[in-house]
């Protein structure tokens, strides 16, 4: 789309006084939501005055707010090429950012800073493009520098928090989190990056109320923020006695009923539903909204066990089924959870039949007595930024699967081919048999004849440990919440070690203390297979 600069036919020019009215008029009209009159006002302005930057400025601002994303970045782009301000580059900023498009966005940050180095929004784009592009350490600093000049910035203070956390300061993020919310005690995202914090910490009691506002922070598949959960016309269940139940007795069903609503990704599904059999013991009937990929599998661990909790289609039922709803990650504060207090047995199960078919699979495999370890390398979406942190490739990897008197096994799916087991780098010990599998269930019977689950933070860990399964966890540095900080087990899974990165991005010391646990564990020797190879 071409941008034109409206041409007035020929008549005296009008004096410049008249044109900062028109100016004045189009920016109150533009303030004020009047787009249109703004319009008009601006393209007067630049019918007599055709290199009025800041009235280009104007046009891109209004098509902006418009969400016109390619005329306003014309228009900004013009204004910087006439007379080049800070402001426009702070403008063009938010244009590439809306646009994802980062890198530009951090470039166009820095040439505005050239002009002026003490623009706090200029500061705050650079800081906040340095924080995408998951250079921290840089984040923080740019963040300091500008809290330096504007101390109450509550944008600045909320991101530097969650930096901060993800630099395993969880003190330090605490408090600049607790500052935003002194300043802005409606925020939401930082009261659930508050939560965040806590939770990472172990303070569970004063964290779930924060957490409780988690859904500011969510986003999709391709890292887009969503708005909010979907919110049903029910009253929500917190925890409190529901009437009609037994007074002397605070288990006992009070003859209603309770729809569970599920949040986020798998692997939090996969961590929580341990709480739908214990809201029996309040509800006479417990229903969940479930994705189809885990509706086999719960149908024969918990609906199997429990008739009075059903699995329900991945879509919003009928209300008035039902008395009350509660999202299912409320489900901790609902039962007041503290570390202690986790319920961690078993409570995922295989279908026996299906667990039979692969294991005869497995045993017709040569050297069928070997030690059986599924792997998983890679989280499934690798767009998101956490994604990245928590994934290796298959390069990074394969020295591990080198290891000899193993068998191999692939648990791995993900959206990015370039995250496979290519023939190019392949080896020959790892089995994988994944295309195969379809739902949750078919890996969980597949899981279910192995020894041992090597799983970067994804679902399949959650799967294997909530069956019982012994879980080594190979965790990026100041990795999710659930797994707390200076550990290596989980309260929420006694059969998980965890092996995190000493520092941001090191998996060779991971790898390298997993290598030497799996000799130990299995007794093996250290002959040319072992996966000690540095990167």
């Amino acid at each position: 789309m071409q941008l034109h600069s409206p041409t007035m036919p020929s008549q005296p020019p009008p004096p410049p006084e008249a044109i900062a009215i028109w100016f004045t008029e189009a920016e109150e009209a533009r303030h004020a939501g009047h787009f249109d009159v703004a319009r008009a006002r601006l393209d007067q302005v630049l019918a007599h005055d055709p290199a009025h930057a800041r009235a280009m400025h104007a046009q891109a601002q209004v098509a902006l707010a418009s969400n016109e994303l390619e005329p306003a970045q014309q228009w900004v782009t013009r204004a910087i090429a006439t007379h080049a301000e800070a402001a426009f580059y702070g403008t063009l900023c938010v244009i590439q950012i809306r646009q994802g498009a980062y890198a530009e966005a951090l470039q166009t940050a820095q040439r505005g800073l050239a002009l002026a180095p003490e623009s706090t929004a200029l500061l705050y784009y650079q800081a906040l493009m340095l924080q995408v592009h998951g250079s921290p350490d840089e984040a923080a600093r740019v963040y300091f520098t500008l809290l330096e000049l504007e101390p109450d910035h509550p944008r600045a203070l909320a991101n530097l928090g969650v930096v901060l956390k993800d630099l395993g300061s969880l003190s330090e993020a605490e408090r600049y989190l607790r500052q935003v919310i002194d300043i802005e005690p409606s925020n939401r995202g930082a009261r659930a990056n508050l939560g965040l914090v806590l939770l990472a910490a172990g303070h569970y009691e004063e964290a779930w109320p924060y957490f409780e506002d988690r859904a500011a922070n969510f986003v999709d598949a391709e890292g887009r923020p969503i708005a909010s959960n979907v919110r049903l016309p029910l009253p929500e269940w917190r925890g409190e006695r529901i009437d009609g139940a037994n007074e002397d007795d605070a288990a006992a069903s009070s003859g209603k009923r309770l729809l569970v609503v599920p949040e986020q990704g798998f692997g939090d599904s996969l961590q929580f539903v341990r709480y739908l059999p214990l809201l029996l013991e309040r509800f006479s009937q417990v229903g969940y909204i479930c994705r189809q990929p885990l509706r086999r599998l719960y149908e024969q661990s918990l609906s199997a066990r429990w008739p009075g909790l059903v699995m329900l289609d991945d879509a919003y039922p009928d209300v008035s089924d039902w008395d009350y709803q509660c999202p299912l990650m409320s489900l901790p504060m609902a039962f007041g959870t503290r570390v202690e207090t986790i319920p961690a047995s078993v409570y995922l199960h295989a279908d026996a039949e299906h667990s039979a078919a692969w294991r005869a699979r497995l045993d017709a495999l040569p050297e069928a007595g070997l030690p059986r370890v599924g792997i998983v390398w890679a989280g499934g979406h690798s767009g998101l930024t956490d994604d990245m942190a928590r994934s290796l490739t298959f390069a990074r990897i394969a020295p591990l699967l080198a290891t000899h008197g193993v068998r191999w096994i692939s648990l791995q799916k993900t959206d990015d081919d370039t995250r496979r087991a290519d023939a190019g780098t392949s080896s020959t010990r790892l089995i994988d048999w994944m295309d195969e599998v379809t739902d949750f269930a078919d890996t969980a019977a597949l899981i279910d004849n192995l020894d041992l689950v090597i799983a970067v933070d994804i679902s399949v860990a959650h799967l294997a440990a909530a069956m019982g399964k012994p879980v080594w966890l190979l965790n990026r540095f100041a990795g999710c919440w659930r797994w707390l900080r200076q550990r290596d087990d989980s309260p929420w899974y006694p059969g998980v070690r965890i092996f995190t990165q000493p520092q941001r991005g090191d998996w060779n010391d991971v790898l390298s203390r997993v290598a030497i646990a799996l000799q130990q564990r299995y007794l093996l020797g250290d002959g040319s297979g072992a996966p000690m190879t540095k990167h």
